[in-house]
């Protein structure tokens, strides 16, 4: 698929099309994790949006284990002849997991997800389908204006400066349920723990076409968020692997090795001074704590850089199994 334009940014659209239904087909992929409205009042209020939009569509939820209320009101839905299907998975497996089952099971190429939870206007679903008819794979929807308290704002400010400052790729709300994309994105990327929120950053990776489109925030969705210490050291080594993954899947010496070298020349540099006072009669190296720190650094160093040189061998090995890019069209005559 055609990269995004503009130096590693993907586009960014704030334009609604308003037009008469087209022929298109969607399945709606609603995710039931930790938080959630009522599931009624969010498929009706969507339902209507959407069937005005599309000639049929079908919605989809996926139940994360437990939410038995929230089956039975489903259920009540399905006797009525509503259009929707219900997965519900044994135990709590996570939002990645849940939006993995829920696309595999869509009967539509062309896919919508929704937060369990009003997060965006209902209207925005209309934004997401223009863009995806206009060719691109993967459209993410942008909470703006923001409404709600600063504390949240100043954490998402954050959380994608660090993604924009470790990959050269700019986002500004990557985590936002309110996804449309074709299905073959989530054929070829594969999400697993808390990857979901990267979803935008992997598909680009891959070279899908990502645009990134501005949606008003729905009012339910400005309460306070403050997580944790151990949610955010999680978010950080999400982060830690995405980038890893980003940047030196195929190339694990370039991260192993720099890594390693620089271990190693800290500890060379120290053996190094203490072995010229040495000499120079300065001191003795007798009871140095000093010497063995440098010859551990140097040993880590060493031991750092065999990883990615074995790595490296990894990838040789299985290259020709490997595929991290995507196929946009093949032209024949």
């Amino acid at each position: 698929m055609a990269l995004a334009p503009a130096a590693l940014s993907p586009t960014r659209s704030s334009q609604t099309v308003e037009g008469p239904p087209v022929p298109l087909k969607v399945s709606v992929v609603v995710p039931v994790t930790e938080r959630c409205d009522s599931l009624v009042d969010l498929y009706r209020t969507h339902r209507e949006i959407v069937s005005g939009l599309v000639a049929s569509a079908e919605f989809l939820f996926v139940l994360d284990g437990g939410f038995e209320r929230e089956a039975e009101s489903l259920h009540q839905l399905m006797a009525q002849g509503e259009p929707i299907r219900v997965i519900a998975l044994p135990r709590h497996f996570g939002e990645a997991t849940a939006l993995m089952v829920g696309c595999h099971a869509a009967q539509e190429d062309l896919i919508v997800t929704l937060p369990a939870y009003f997060q965006t206007q209902p209207e925005g679903v209309r934004t997401v389908l223009a863009k995806l008819q206009e060719g691109y794979d993967l459209v993410v929807a942008r909470r703006y204006p923001r409404q709600d308290p600063w504390p949240n704002r100043l954490q998402n400010h954050l959380f994608h400066r660090l993604i924009r400052a470790l990959t050269n790729v700019s986002f500004h709300d990557m985590s936002c349920g309110l996804r449309g994309f074709h299905k073959r994105v989530l054929q070829e990327v594969r999400l697993y723990g808390d990857l979901h929120r990267f979803l935008p950053l992997m598909a680009y990776q891959r070279g899908f076409r990502v645009i990134e489109v501005d949606v008003p925030q729905h009012p339910l969705d400005c309460h306070l968020r403050v997580h944790r210490l151990g949610v955010y050291l999680r978010r950080l080594l999400d982060i830690l692997t995405v980038v890893f993954l980003f940047k030196f899947t195929k190339k694990p010496l370039r991260f192993f090795g720099l890594v390693g070298a620089g271990l190693f020349a800290a500890g060379f540099f120290i053996s190094l001074v203490l072995a010229i006072e040495k000499l120079l009669g300065a001191t003795a190296l007798a009871d140095r704590p000093l010497l063995i720190l440098g010859v551990l650094l140097m040993v880590l160093g060493v031991q750092t850089g065999s990883i990615g040189l074995l790595g490296e061998m990894i990838i040789f090995t299985h290259a020709r199994k490997l595929k991290d890019y995507a196929i946009d069209r093949v032209l024949r005559r």
